[in-house]
């Protein structure tokens, strides 16, 4: 196990985090939720950057105490406010990395930023957002570790530089024994890199399901108030009122195709189940 959270709590004046979640080698687990909800918390956690309070916080096979962090020689990261200053060039950062790691291919790195098509006679402050954002995730990448946890690592780029940042992690996760913890506003990237979503409300994980079976067997249902009565409740999540009656998640599209064909049965992803877990009311 890469990441084992079990329980693991922090709280601020008026914010309360409680968290379990688990990643396993060879998985990219997604972690989705609203400004606010926790996210970035969780990560700090993992990197040792903000001790919990109370519960377990394991990565790498190491249980992280008050006080202490995880290997950084094992970790890549990628958060909102990291990275390097804007005043140097790519040569003085691989510079940095080779004096910080002692995995770093400088070589490898540099011609990776080349292929990425970033300029080395430029300072990174001159960059754009998109080579920022890749440079980012180059620097992750770069020193060979196991783990990546990566905060938004997509946030505000257009959809060919998201679709080249999400390349870097496929080619990534050729090798054994890795792992990626990621979070992003755009499901459509998780949906299709995850193996796996966990979703996180007010501090608290809301769901967890395999990102396969989310796109397979989870549906929206759309009924009229006199069928909704009639309607089997079993696999049925939770329910919003609507004008036309009710809409509902379930967890098995199927069988309400095959048992109610009057039943509007729509596909979902990611975020209409979080749109509809928040806003819904559970069964």
């Amino acid at each position: 196990m890469l990441v084992e959270l079990e329980h693991a709590k922090k709280s601020y004046k008026d914010f309360h985090l409680e968290c379990s979640l688990k990643l396993k080698k060879g998985m990219i687990s997604g972690l989705v939720g609203q400004n606010g909800a926790g996210k970035s918390t969780t990560f700090k956690m993992i990197l040792g950057l903000t001790p919990a309070d109370s519960g377990r916080v394991r990565v790498l096979g190491q249980d992280l105490k008050p006080g202490e962090t995880a290997d950084k020689r094992k970790i890549g990261a990628v958060l909102s406010d990291s990275g390097f200053g804007g005043h140097i060039t790519i040569s003085q950062a691989a510079s940095i990395l080779d004096a910080a790691y002692e995995n770093l291919d400088r070589q490898a790195f540099l011609s990776a930023c080349e292929n990425c098509g970033l300029p080395f006679d430029k300072k990174i402050k001159e960059f754009s957002t998109g080579m920022k954002a890749k440079l980012k995730v180059l620097i992750a990448i770069s020193h060979e570790a196991p783990l990546l946890v990566l905060d938004e690592p997509t946030a505000g780029l257009d959809v060919i530089a998201r679709d080249e940042i999400l390349d870097l992690l496929r080619d990534y996760m050729e090798e054994e024994g890795r792992g990626i913890l990621i979070s992003s506003h755009i499901s459509s990237d998780l949906e299709s890199i995850c193996d796996d979503i966990y979703m996180i409300h007010d501090g608290r994980i809301l769901f967890h399901e395999d990102t396969d079976v989310i796109l397979s067997d989870y549906g929206i249902l759309k009924v009229e108030d006199e069928m909704y009565e009639s309607l089997e409740k079993e696999f049925i999540l939770c329910v919003k009122e609507e004008s036309y009656g009710y809409c509902c998640l379930t967890s098995k599209r199927q069988f309400y195709e095959e048992n109610y064909p009057a039943v509007i049965a729509e596909k979902c992803g990611i975020d209409e189940i979080e749109t509809m877990l928040i806003r819904g009311e559970l069964k």
